[in-house]
């Protein structure tokens, strides 16, 4: 199996789903085993055997083998423990509104909303998508898939975690979605402002849909951040 793949100007791109199974062995790590540690690890055995793998080609992998394993790991945790809330990826912005994971009724209460501000001020009320999204279960109707455990780790079950959330496409009501998690490998200062904004239009939506719903106590929605590298400015952000 090659990881690599030569570009028409020559340079190499890593096979990011292909590498990570092989790199893996097939298998999740242990789970005391440091995702950093684990990365950096992933970067020598590709040099190893490519030595003109850019720095670049490695980074631009590093993003989607972290949030795979969070996804599994989390998807696993879910199954093992029997827990009410299920944590699922979600594609960027350009595949796929998060606010179409409500029904239409809700839906069309977001669309009025980002219409409104748009005629008023001129303003898109559009923000990137959050990577993972967390719904309480219990009212809704799953998808017998969604209760296999990923054991083998294989381009199918990569594929399978990353599609997993279309089966919850316009079925979620207002308590369905529970909260949000933003998952960064690292930080700068451009990237650590991107998720209390994500955050905060996040829960302005829900504020919306509550007063037009008339809902009097909810339950409120969480916005996480997610990352292997954490500083004092980042948490002060």
């Amino acid at each position: 199996m090659s990881l690599i793949t030569k570009l028409s100007d020559g340079k190499p791109q890593i096979n990011k789903k292909e590498a990570f199974c092989e790199l893996l062995k097939g298998k999740l790590p242990p789970q005391n085993k440091n995702f950093t540690e684990l990365l950096n690890e992933f970067d020598e055995n590709i040099r190893s055997t490519y030595p003109d793998i850019t720095t670049g080609a490695l980074n631009n992998s590093h993003g989607n083998w972290y949030e795979w394993l969070l996804a599994m790991a989390a998807w696993n945790y879910y199954i093992i423990n029997k827990k009410p809330f299920l944590v699922l990826l979600l594609p960027n912005i350009a595949q796929f509104d998060v606010a179409r994971l409500y029904k239409d009724e809700l839906y069309n209460l977001i669309l009025d909303l980002r219409e409104k501000v748009i005629n008023a001020a001129d303003v898109q009320l559009i923000t990137s998508n959050p990577a993972f999204v967390l719904f309480d279960n219990r009212n809704l109707k799953l998808d017998e898939s969604l209760n296999e455990m990923i054991e083998d780790i294989t381009p199918d079950n990569i594929i399978k975690i990353e599609k997993a959330y279309q089966h919850l496409i316009n079925k979620c009501d207002f308590e369905d979605i529970v909260g949000y998690a933003s998952v960064k490998l690292s930080l700068r200062p451009d990237r650590r402002l991107q998720i209390p904004h994500e955050g905060s239009l996040m829960k302005a939506i829900y504020t919306h849909i509550q007063t037009r719903k008339w809902i009097i106590n909810p339950r409120g929605i969480n916005y996480y951040a997610i990352s292997a590298r954490v500083n004092e400015p980042d948490r002060r952000a």
